[in-house]
């Protein structure tokens, strides 16, 4: 198989533009070539060479005399191209993509003239490992014969080993930019990446390392690859002694292929031979027979660096690509190595190489390779002129390479959205503008454009059944938390209050925010924190009611503040490990509240042998039966909603009857104990207290106006300051929970293509909280949960026509109108009193106890938990278990829990109103102190965001095991 040469490539050049062909053998190459706008590229790896430059343009300046990519040069002075009125595409020379995914330029990458060697890991005359060079590339191939004497010659390719490499290409690992000044650097960040990638066992790391840091060696008429038999590595126990060590590596008969060679010799100063500004590319291959098939791994360093004792001239190295796989009699590594060889010296794969950002872009690179490439089927050929008959056709490939293809025969362009003014591509939300409310200001530019698009979508059949659904997904949470609220607050705020802010916030959320997919809600942690506040107020005998509006007038103050500074860009440093502390601590808290909740009913019911029955609904009256119906009812509640979600995802029934089950398990379970209890007339329960119409839940101690300097006009100056402490708190916890929640439904996997919002969203949120506190009404903030479950309804899913096919996103509806309803028929349920004051306050415990039991199920720390108690034999073949050591996994686990521990201990101490400034602390935890502890590759095995994004549910899996927060 015939790769495209280099003389073929210049001849090609020049005949395309005679008179302005440069030869730039021994230069720099232009990249003037990369700027074509994307809907003028045909091919796929075109196509992303566009898209990554695309951003940069208004960046960088023209270059002299540079080559477009359809490879018509554009002279100098001459004015930029126009095409379809797309605007002015000028040509991108010297870029340099962070990676760290900021897709800004922020220093000068340039291409420069390859040069590759390849080496073999074979036994020298010693019987020792090493790496033995096998060929060097520079335009063409260069080996030494069997003879001892170096020719070159074009290389000559088997399909077998292109196609072997294309395969290890898909499979492998790409890092790029790696900061590593030695071969030792580079090759444990590689090890690491391997290790974390799954495609090598922790066991076998040390036996790689070792085999990747030998020494390297070049042929001679004694030794070279001809003479020395190639090495399998085996995996070395640490019992074995050096001798038997060796007696491992066993020998492999090398292949050969038969070449044509030219007669060129090389000198004894192959430096030189190369031109001044070169960069060399490192390709090792070698056998290793603990390997289950060949794995590939290509590293870009950051910037050139010499490698010592490597190579067979002083060329500085940019590229290290190895290859280690198993013995097979199927496999040639030779031929891989030589294809990888080859590939790395192609020129228009060495650009892509050095601009490319990701995996699929160098794929599609090798891809372009090999549809350049010529297959000469296995038969005699009759006379060398019929072989000659393979340069018109070559040169007919290389010139579809080279120009641009017709833009209608183009494959993989998406598909129309309907959207005009999309949002480009480099326009990241959580980027940094450096101007006053610069975030805030882009946020409005991204998204008040589609405006009326989020109207017209939302006339769709699927929007009407989301509106149901996400209703009583809505609804459900509002009444338990305003009757658990309601309980904590002693009737200063309850389901009436809650049904109010819910509605009014709901409302202009969906009219004026950036991500209208979220739904705004109340949620445990600012229940949580109301309790705390509330015992702190009484405690201090301050209005509590009047408190919450300084506080309010304090988030105000504090949002346009973080705003303004455009601190939302913070979220960025949020890991997992905050996350799931602050979401196990919450269900913590959700079961021990409602065991407290019946603990406290049967001291107030006890179970004894007579009772003064009267017909008084005092609840300080003991009453029969009192204590066990509530147990009944909660763990009634509890057992039916927990069993209905999992009926969801079982094998009974039609698919969609059974979601439709699962999906309103809630108010199913609270109908069904609610109508058991209404049918037992002689047992008393205490029931939820809910005002008629738009009462006030207790209408003795407010009004839905709450004066901020009180009944009486006492409020204390100090405490109108001292407020600005628990709204910082406050603040803290509507921050995590919106702009987490934010991120989970804004990743890419759910193809969102309108944009998000996080610093227009949070202003939205905390301001309305603010103002919502002059009503006595509670604030609210995102909820994870059920803005999932709101996404997922809108999701219109392929259906997949392959057995074991999955189901692809053709696209979600975003549009406004569906929270707008919601948040209209939640203000309708305010007129429900006659039904919700038959709902005994048991029933909302076991839902309780159910929110709690259930965020369990999506923490990676509850699960590294119960590994605590369970033998390594049973472990699962999770990436925190297999690619860690267990007890370095057990001892992540410890931290987890004392951070947790000391967390519970300041909730119930009397600082519990600090707790969301200690759990702030625990950012610098992880970002301090435990990569002291931990190395990178542990920490990206054990605090990595690996939540799948859940959209046909199977068994054992939903939207919680997506989600970190509790909502």
């Amino acid at each position: 198989m015939e790769g495209p040469g280099q003389d073929t490539e210049d001849a090609l050049r020049r005949s395309l533009d005679p008179e302005g062909y440069e030869d730039t053998k021994g230069s720099r190459i232009s990249l003037g070539g990369m700027s074509r706008a994307v809907g003028d590229i045909g091919s796929p790896l075109q196509r992303a060479r566009a898209e990554q430059l695309s951003p940069l343009r208004r960046f960088l300046p023209s270059h002299r005399g540079s080559y477009d990519v359809d490879g018509r040069r554009r002279e100098v002075g001459a004015p930029p191209e126009r095409d379809g009125g797309r605007g002015q595409t000028p040509s991108v020379n010297d870029v340099d993509l962070e990676a760290t995914g900021s897709r800004q330029p922020t220093a000068q990458r340039d291409t420069h003239e390859g040069y590759v060697e390849l080496h073999e890991l074979v036994l020298d005359s010693k019987k020792e490992l090493c790496w033995m060079e096998a060929g060097r590339w520079l335009h063409l191939e260069e080996s030494m014969e069997p003879g001892g004497t170096w020719s070159s010659h074009l290389p000559l390719l088997t399909y077998h080993g292109l196609l072997e490499l294309h395969r290890a290409f898909a499979k492998g690992i790409m890092l790029f930019d790696v900061a590593a000044t030695s071969l030792a650097a580079v090759a444990h960040t590689l090890l690491d990446q391997l290790i974390y990638e799954g495609q090598l066992k922790p066991q076998h790391r040390e036996d790689v390392l070792r085999a990747l840091l030998l020494q390297h060696k070049h042929p001679s008429e004694a030794e070279s690859v001809w003479t020395l038999p190639a090495a399998q590595l085996q995996h070395w126990d640490g019992e074995q002694t050096d001798g038997e060590h060796r007696a491992l590596l066993q020998g492999q008969q090398a292949v050969e292929m038969r070449e044509l060679h030219g007669a060129e010799q090389l000198g004894p100063q192959l430096h030189q031979q190369l031109p001044k500004d070169i960069e060399a590319t490192l390709v090792l291959v070698g056998c290793a027979a603990f390997l289950e098939q060949p794995t590939l791994a290509v590293v870009r360093l950051r910037a050139a660096v010499p490698l010592d004792a490597v190579l067979a001239a002083p060329i500085p190295v940019r590229f290290v690509l190895a290859v280690l796989g198993p013995d097979s009699p199927r496999l040639s590594y030779h031929e891989i190595g030589r294809a990888a060889a080859t590939v790395m010296s192609d020129r228009v794969f060495r650009r892509d190489a050095y601009l490319c950002r990701g995996h699929r872009e160098l794929l599609g690179g090798l891809e372009d390779f090999l549809e350049a490439s010529i297959v000469l089927p296995p038969c005699e050929v009759p006379s060398e002129q019929h072989l000659r008959a393979l340069i018109p056709l070559q040169r007919q490939l290389l010139r579809r390479r080279y120009q641009r293809p017709d833009t209608a025969h183009s494959h993989g362009v998406p598909k129309d959205t309907g959207v005009k003014d999309q949002a480009p591509e480099d326009d990241d939300p959580l980027l940094r503008t450096g101007r006053p409310f610069g975030g805030l200001v882009r946020d409005i530019r991204r998204r008040y454009p589609k405006y009326l698009s989020d109207i017209r979508d939302a006339f769709n059949p699927q929007c009407l059944a989301a509106v149901i659904f996400i209703y009583f997904a809505a609804l459900s949470p509002a009444v338990t938390f305003g009757g658990l609220l309601g309980e904590k607050t002693r009737g200063m705020m309850g389901v009436s209050e809650l049904l109010v802010s819910t509605c009014v916030q709901c409302l202009l959320f969906s009219l004026l925010s950036a991500q209208p997919l979220l739904v705004v809600g109340f949620s445990g942690p600012l229940l949580v924190f109301e309790e705390a506040f509330f015992s702190f107020c009484e405690g201090h005998e301050l209005e509590y009611i009047v408190g919450r509006v300084w506080i309010g007038f304090w988030l105000i103050l504090l949002v346009l503040v973080v705003v303004a500074c455009e601190g939302s860009v913070l979220v960025r440093y949020l890991s997992r490990y905050t996350q799931e502390i602050f979401s196990f601590l919450i269900s913590l808290i959700f079961i021990y509240e409602t065991f407290a909740k019946l603990v406290t009913i049967f001291k107030n019911h006890p179970l004894q042998w007579e009772y003064e029955v009267n017909n008084s609904t005092d609840p300080s009256v003991p009453k029969p039966n009192t204590a066990l119906l509530s147990l009944v009812l909660m763990a009634g509640t509890f057992f039916l909603a927990l069993f209905l979600r999992k009926f969801k995802n079982s094998v009974f029934l039609p698919g969609k009857i059974r979601r439709l089950i699962g999906d309103f398990g809630v108010p199913i379970s609270i109908f069904i104990m609610a109508l058991a209890d209404f049918f037992i007339k002689d047992t008393y329960t205490q029931k939820l207290k809910v005002p008629k119409g738009l009462e006030v839940t207790n209408r003795t101690a407010r009004n839905w106006f709450i004066h901020p300097m009180g009944k009486t006009g006492s409020f204390p100056i100090w405490m109108m300051f001292a407020s600005v402490v628990p709204a910082l708190l406050v603040f803290i916890l509507i921050f995590l929970e919106t702009q987490i929640t934010t991120l989970i439904v804004s990743k890419p996997e759910r193809k969102l293509v309108k944009g998000s919002g996080f610093h227009l969203d949070l202003l939205l949120i905390v301001a309305m909280g603010g103002v919502a506190a002059l009503f006595g009404m509670p604030w609210l903030s995102a909820t994870t949960v059920r803005t999932i479950t709101h996404a997922n309804a809108l999701t219109v899913i392929s259906k997949s026509s392959e057995p074991g096919e999955k189901s692809q996103i053709l696209e979600v509806k975003e549009q406004r109108i569906s929270g707008l309803l919601v948040a209209v028929l939640i203000g309708v349920s305010i007129l429900m009193e006659p039904i919700l004051k038959y709902i005994p306050l048991a029933v909302l415990f076991g839902i309780f106890l159910y929110m709690g039991v259930t965020s369990l199920f999506g923490i990676q720390l509850f699960d590294r938990i119960l590994l605590l108690l369970m033998p390594p034999k049973y472990h699962p073949k999770e990436p925190y278990v297999t690619r860690v050591k267990t007890w370095r996994m057990h001892l992540f686990t410890v931290t987890q829990i004392l951070v947790l521990a000391l967390l519970w201990g300041v909730k119930v101490s009397d600082a519990s109103l600090a707790l969301p400034f200690v759990l702030v602390l625990t950012v610098p935890l992880r970002r301090l102190l435990l990569p002291r502890i931990f190395s990178e590759m542990e920490l990206k095995c054990l605090d990595t965001d690996d939540a799948v994004v859940t959209f046909e549910e199977t068994e054992g899996q939903d939207v919680y095991n997506e989600v970190q927060m509790p909502s």
